[in-house]
């Protein structure tokens, strides 16, 4: 049981780095007007309302983390804001089925829209930049339409993933039953 553990967090820690590789590697090329989608925001929405606030503040924290070690200029400031995505994200577990991706669309398009305003009000707005209605109609609208045309491809590719661990999972419990 402790190595399907294991095993959950080493392919979890996959998923995240690929993302973050992608997001970092590939999307920077695929920008249309400067606008790249945010994978990590996905992974994170994605993993919080499959598997929990726990398991989505998780995530959330070291994507965040990660971003800040890369991008950042505060330490912890990403890592705080995608921890909070992934507990948000996380409370909608119990409402979240498998083969509804309606849900997973509007949480993801809700966490990207508000993350656009956090990112915004803390970055933007304290430096007095006053001129919202352009950063709203120029970055975190596009964004938003960018993450969401990502998240159709990337969410199955993520669901598949889970669904092979949870199967594993349930395989090795009823070996102990």
């Amino acid at each position: 049981m402790k190595s399907i553990k294991i095993r959950r967090g080493i392919v979890t820690a996959i998923v995240v780095l690929v993302c973050f590789l992608l997001q970092c590697m590939l999307f920077p090329h695929l920008a249309l007007a400067s606008i790249k989608p945010n994978l990590m925001l996905i992974v994170t929405a994605a993993y919080g309302f499959m598997r929990g606030p726990k398991e989505g503040m998780l995530i959330g924290f070291f994507s965040g983390l990660i971003i800040d070690i890369q991008f950042g200029n505060i330490l912890g400031f990403y890592a705080l804001i995608y921890l909070l995505i992934g507990y948000v994200n996380g409370l909608f577990e119990q409402m979240y089925f498998d083969e509804d991706i309606k849900l997973p669309l509007i949480l993801i398009s809700a966490s990207e829209f508000v993350y656009g305003l956090v990112i915004y009000l803390l970055m933007f707005l304290l430096r007095s930049e006053f001129d919202f209605l352009h950063y709203l109609s120029h970055i975190i609208i596009p964004e938003l339409i960018y993450t969401i045309a990502v998240t159709l491809p990337l969410y199955p590719v993520i669901l598949f993933i889970n669904h092979k661990l949870d199967a594993e999972e349930k395989r090795s419990a009823s070996k102990f039953v």
